[in-house]
């Protein structure tokens, strides 16, 4: 599939089971043993990134650029969340996406998350230059 094949309206889906790992007082996000925001994001990034990876040209993927997001109620280890995504803007190489989380019961997070198309190669070699001059200057 070709780029110009992004169009508003792409969704996607990503679930998970709580666990004890996942948890704001493991991942030091809080220190109450509930899905931990960070995690709740990362769910929502996947459920966008997944969308859309099909309608990229082969070398292509997406990177995570800006989420705002509000984490409305708390889920507790055990029960399912599922995140959802909906391409609403496409901009060049720039995707908006609605996103919003789900556990057993209610809603419990929802925002707007962007992502940036990137030529995988030369996004990695970029990085290893940069990681290379840190190297050097240490």
């Amino acid at each position: 599939m070709a780029e110009s094949e992004l169009k508003p309206g792409i969704k996607g889906e990503a679930s998970i089971k709580v666990t004890p790992e996942m948890t704001a007082n493991r991942i030091a996000s809080g220190v109450v043993e509930v899905y931990a925001t960070p995690q709740m994001i990362a769910l929502m990034e996947k459920a966008s990134s997944e969308a859309v990876q099909p309608y990229l040209a082969p070398g292509q993927s997406t990177v995570g650029t800006l989420v705002n997001v509000t984490h409305i109620a708390a889920t507790p280890i055990g029960q399912i969340v599922r995140a959802k995504a909906e391409l609403v803007e496409v901009e060049g190489r720039r995707l908006v996406f609605q996103v919003a989380a789900y556990d057993e019961l209610e809603r419990i997070g929802e925002g707007r998350h962007e992502r940036f198309i990137i030529d995988e190669g030369r996004f990695l070699n970029r990085v290893a230059r940069k990681g290379a001059q840190n190297l050097k200057e240490d």
